[in-house]
């Protein structure tokens, strides 16, 4: 997945959390949208319908060394990237391109990245100036000037997490806020649990450290001391954090302090000082996700020799450059994140350079990507699902049994005022100011994220800009976004498998239909459902409508809670909720209006199958794939969606449909009673 700021990333609700091959490009004309080849057909679909749909892919298709899962999402991605690097290298290679131009700067960019001599010789001397100021620290003040000069250059984020954003209960202002925060590990649980692969995970966090500041000229003895001081300190924030769980409620995490006020609990903290020193100076007062961590961070501040901060904040600037430094510091980040992820060997360079120019120039890059691989009239094909598909809510809404009328006028609003986003920005940012140099890989990253923290504080005191993108052009994926009361599709997603312009209107209903039926049901999830129609958090419902609601959204997180994956690892139902409630209102929708069209009609086999089928085995081929171990047990940590395998089932075992379709029976694995299965939107 392409890399989406901090703030943005905090509130967007999207169908998968993470950032091709022939199939990708076959002959429309010839195309098997829904191929038996890839099915066992040996199996029953009422008995194990991921195997039914995609048994024999799974069985023959390996997880590539480079990747740690492979599926639909995976092989899109890497046409995606191949997409990218043809156009960065035709950059690279047009010595035309005017200095300043679109062209000139992605190639810039990308070919500062690919440029290992230059990258090679230099080692650690990029980063050795801001190494030497850490050390020039004498007190506290220094400590926190610090900490907002790594933060508003984009070369590290210690202590706690900084952004500007709409205010959600004020959305059409931007707020200053901040939050919990300063962990270099994915999750707090990976401070706090001593099970054996915590454990491990601690074990090659150690080695992470030591390896970095060896790198620098460090002794052995020394990185060790560090790795034990960084551990430590994180070790204490982590304990003051929220659970994921926790930090999806969305009233729980708005609270408003005027900047006065919020001072008083953390009295080493002159926020005003610290707000000025990134350039803020007109605000009165601020938003605080997790108002219980900041006086223990302060608490920190206070009691940590300043030496210890030194070492911390040296830490930050070296996990924050090794990406972009030289093979060894490279290499000690892959053997970390090979412990977390079980990945095999590196990704290669060009896609990382190419992955990384969408990150940072990805609105210069997403318009070249468009002119080249983007149909207009996959568009006008977005347009009319979309349109059918909030038609189809409508009438979902208004036949609710649950619901009152009074929150129905109200839930109808809301859809009526969702504003969707397709393929491309209408108005593309420039990246005025941005300095790229053809040599300067780390100094371009530094220069990008400097440029992005002061594009964001910039929008302060202004109108809320609605046609900014969360997620660049070649993005594969899709958002929902609350406090804009949008929903948003990339260009990236638009491609087969989960949408083809000459498909039928079960595999397209199927596929690319869910997926906007499920953002749309993102503004009715246990979150979601809490911002009104203009984006507003606050509550709209009756009390009765809620408490129903709720006990519905209950029976999905028991559902899914059930689930397991490597015979013992549960899926966390609370932490996946309001993407199961998405996924389950989504392919309702999805079904119903696809019932609008012509081909639903009627029963015309395609390939043997039914239409119905065809709806429902689109669905599944969008979720067939596999993880490695390692990397499914971090996303059940760090995920707040279930794995596919259970996407794939969990939604359609709730739907009499699917039974119909398939001839269902008491007794198959996956049958539930009539009354068992969930009905939500």
């Amino acid at each position: 997945m392409s890399k989406i700021s901090r703030p943005i990333k905090a509130l967007l609700a999207c169908l998968l959390l993470f950032s091709a091959s022939s199939v990708f490009s076959q002959d429309p004309g010839k195309a098997k949208f829904i191929d038996r080849a890839n099915m066992d057909m040996l199996v029953k679909p009422g008995d194990n319908f991921v195997e039914y749909a995609g048994g024999t892919w799974l069985k023959n298709n390996s997880i590539p060394a480079k990747e740690t899962s492979w599926g639909s999402f995976n092989m899109l991605r890497d046409f995606n990237v191949k997409a990218l690097k043809i156009i960065l290298t035709d950059a690279a290679a047009d010595k035309n391109a005017k200095p300043g131009s679109v062209k000139k700067r992605v190639a810039d960019f990308y070919e500062a990245a690919m440029d290992t001599v230059a990258i090679e010789k230099l080692v650690a001397d990029p980063i050795r100036a801001d190494l030497q100021r850490v050390t020039e620290l004498k007190d506290k003040q220094q400590v926190l000037d610090e900490i907002s000069y790594e933060r508003s250059h984009g070369i590290g984020f210690p202590l706690f997490g900084f952004y500007v954003g709409q205010d959600r209960k004020h959305p059409d202002k931007m707020a200053v806020q901040f939050s919990q925060g300063g962990l270099s590990m994915p999750d707090r649980d990976y401070y706090l649990k001593s099970d054996a692969r915590s454990k491990k995970i601690q074990g090659a966090f150690e080695m992470y450290i030591i390896s970095l500041f060896k790198l620098t000229g460090t002794s052995e003895e020394q990185a060790k001391k560090n790795a034990a001081t960084i551990f430590a300190m994180e070790k204490k924030l982590a304990k003051a954090e929220m659970s994921r769980t926790e930090m999806r409620d969305p009233q729980k995490t708005y609270n408003k302090f005027s900047i006065t006020d919020f001072a008083k609990t953390t009295p080493s903290i002159d926020w005003k000082s610290f707000l000025a020193k990134i350039n803020i100076t007109n605000q009165d007062s601020i938003l605080v996700n997790v108002p219980k961590f900041f006086p223990v961070a302060d608490s920190l501040l206070q009691a940590t020799p300043i030496n210890e901060w030194q070492v911390y904040l040296q830490w930050n600037l070296l996990r924050s450059a090794a990406p972009y430094l030289s093979k060894p510091f490279v290499d000690a980040e892959f053997a970390y994140n090979q412990t977390l992820t079980g990945q095999k060997v590196q990704t290669p360079r060009w896609q990382r350079a190419s992955s990384l120019t969408d990150g940072h120039v990805g609105e210069l890059l997403g318009q070249l990507y468009v002119e080249k691989y983007f149909k207009p009239e996959a568009k006008a094909r977005m347009k009319v699902l979309i349109d059918n598909l909030i038609k189809a809510y409508e009438i979902r809404i208004k036949q609710l049994d649950w619901m009152s009328d009074a929150t129905k006028q109200k839930a109808l609003a809301k859809l009526k005022a969702f504003h969707p986003k397709i393929a491309y920005p209408d108005k593309w940012k420039n990246y005025d100011g941005l300095a790229i140099e053809e040599k300067t890989f780390l100094q371009n990253v530094c220069n990008a994220n400097h440029w992005a923290f002061n594009d964001m504080i910039s929008q302060l005191g202004k109108p809320v800009d609605r046609l900014r993108w969360g997620m660049t052009p070649p993005t594969v994926n899709a958002y929902y976004n609350p406090v804009m009361n949008e929903i948003v599709f990339p260009a990236g997603i638009l491609q087969y498998p989960f949408f083809h312009p000459d498909a039928d209107d079960a595999f397209n209903y199927g596929a690319i239909g869910a997926v906007i039926g499920h953002e749309i049901s993102h503004g009715f999830d246990d979150s979601g459902s809490q911002y009104d129609k203009d984006g507003t958090l606050r509550n709209w419902w009756t009390a009765e409508d809620r408490e129903k609601f709720d006990a519905k959204a209950k029976l999905l997180q028991q559902q899914f809670d059930a689930y397991t994956i490597l015979d013992t690892l549960h899926v966390n139902g609370k932490l996946t909720l309001g993407e199961n409630i998405g996924d389950l209102g989504g392919l309702n929708a999805a079904y119903e209006a696809f019932k609008m069209t012509s081909q639903s009609k009627g029963n015309k086999k395609i390939d043997g199958f039914t239409p119905d089928q065809r709806f429902f085995l689109a669905w599944a081929q969008v979720w067939r794939g596999k993880t490695l171990p390692e990397r499914a047990s971090q996303l059940i940590v760090i995920d707040p969606h279930a794995p596919g395998e259970y996407r794939a089932i969990g939604t359609p075992s709730n739907m009499d449909t699917w039974y119909k379709a398939f001839n269902i029976q008491p007794g198959d694995k996956l049958y539930k009673k009539p009354e068992e299965r969930i009905k939500i939107w």
